[in-house]
């Protein structure tokens, strides 16, 4: 179930998704093993079916290495699957992040882009070990690297690292000590800008969603510049829910969603262009099974919005 693109990449057909994958719980943003997840593709695949999910994305930071695995699970199981990626962006000195939905795992753009993003990760992974080592902590890079298995190391993996050997008793006071912002394992990376992330995206064949806006701490202010940027930019869809989360925080987040995406609205289009609405997405942003306000298909979109699939019901999305 991917975008077939032309190419020159100046148009893209979509299969139309079955009334089946849209008939139970959708999550379109969750984590395995091939990054910072706990379970591996084919185990959360097998969860999410059993959690009720009839349309799963695998968004994996930063890799889709275990697309293909979690594809043969989906296929077994009759679970529709979008591959899918969570690419990690700067905006302005902010880390942001974009989940790229039914993108083209074998698409150019898409390789270069993980590719540099793999040696970025594994440049501040080494990093972080070395300030933690100074700390105290001695074999953190190794116990990290054990736990990331085959994937590239990232603060999760020395957070879990780190309850293992009971210097925290667990991953918050980890990432709330060591390894949060402003913390000694908050290593600055220069990871590529918001922009050239969506048009990886795009190049890709798939669909661009502003990942958990709400978690950035941003002002109000600040996010409306943030949402009018990425929309801007080409980004088609905002994560309005992301795990579960208070009704009124949802009602914020398309209050400025929609004030974005008015006529007239925005910032700095390309002349003559009209950048369509943002469509909304979600996702439970699963890692770990013990995270019930994170569980699989724990989510739902509000009544009255249009939802992200609506491109492929549509055929509407466009490579800009």
């Amino acid at each position: 179930m991917a975008f077939t693109a032309d190419p020159e990449n100046t148009s893209l057909v979509e299969p139309k998704l079955t009334r089946e994958a849209l008939s139970g719980q959708i999550d379109l943003h969750c984590h395995s093993t091939a990054s910072d997840g706990i379970l591996s593709p084919a185990a959360l695949v097998s969860s999410a079916k059993s959690a009720g999910v009839t349309l799963l994305a695998l968004t994996d930071h930063d890799t889709v290495a275990g697309i293909a695995e979690a594809r043969a699970e989906a296929e077994r199981l009759e679970l529709a699957l979008l591959p899918g990626i969570e690419l990690t962006a700067l905006w302005g000195k902010r880390v942001v992040h974009v989940v790229g939905l039914n993108v083209d795992c074998a698409a150019t753009a898409l390789k270069t882009a993980i590719d540099e993003r793999d040696m970025l990760r594994r440049e501040r992974a080494a990093q972080i070990a070395e300030r933690l080592e100074k700390r105290g902590f001695t074999g953190a890079y190794e116990g990290a690297q054990a736990l990331a298995g085959d994937g590239v190391i990232g603060r999760p993996h020395f957070a879990r690292w780190m309850v293992d050997q009971g210097h925290v008793s667990d991953t918050a006071k980890a990432f709330k000590r060591y390894l949060g912002a402003g913390k000694i394992g908050d290593v600055a990376v220069p990871w590529p800008g918001l922009a050239e992330t969506l048009a990886t995206i795009r190049a890709s064949g798939g669909a661009s969603v502003l990942a958990h806006p709400l978690k950035y701490g941003l002002t109000r202010t600040r996010l409306l510049a943030l949402l009018a940027d990425f929309h801007a930019a080409g980004g088609d869809a905002v994560e309005v829910v992301c795990g579960q989360q208070n009704p009124v925080q949802t009602r914020e987040i398309l209050a400025l969603v929609q004030q974005v995406s008015a006529p007239g609205a925005g910032q700095s289009a390309p002349a003559g262009a009209v950048r369509p609405p943002l469509l909304a997405s979600l996702g439970s942003d699963f890692h770990q099974p013990d995270q019930p306000w994170r569980a699989l298909g724990c989510v739902r979109l509000p009544a009255g919005v249009e939802p992200v699939w609506n491109l492929w019901q549509t055929g509407a999305i466009q490579a800009q």
